[in-house]
């Protein structure tokens, strides 16, 4: 199962995510609901290094699995939480279209 902490900042905007493990969904290299996810995480960490000011943090562990992001701008600009707000939509429906089993979601204030 892949899980997902989404941080919220004291103002209720996202500011980072946590992912980690494998949806199992399918085998290795046909796992939909993986490439799916990882697809979101990796372009939204592209978008908002290329297309924002922003600072941030980003570790990725291969062996663990874990990909873990957080801004450290303060304020967040305008575009990076577009970016993020995103990527938390498109991962919430992607746990609603799979289920529970595969993906679970949990939101988290920092």
């Amino acid at each position: 199962m892949i899980q997902v902490t989404i941080y919220q900042n004291v103002s209720g905007k996202y500011c980072g995510f946590r992912m980690e493990g494998h949806a199992e969904y399918a085998q290795y290299g046909k796992d939909i609901v993986c490439a799916a996810v990882s697809a979101l995480v990796i372009n939204t960490i592209n978008s908002i290094e290329a297309f924002t000011e922003d600072t941030f943090e980003t570790s990725m562990h291969q062996e663990k699995d874990v990909v873990s992001f957080l801004v450290k701008s303060n304020p967040i600009s305008e575009k990076s939480e577009l970016l993020l707000d995103s990527l938390v939509f498109g991962i919430e429906n992607i746990a609603k279209e799979y289920g529970k089993k595969y993906i679970h979601v949990k939101i988290k204030r920092i």
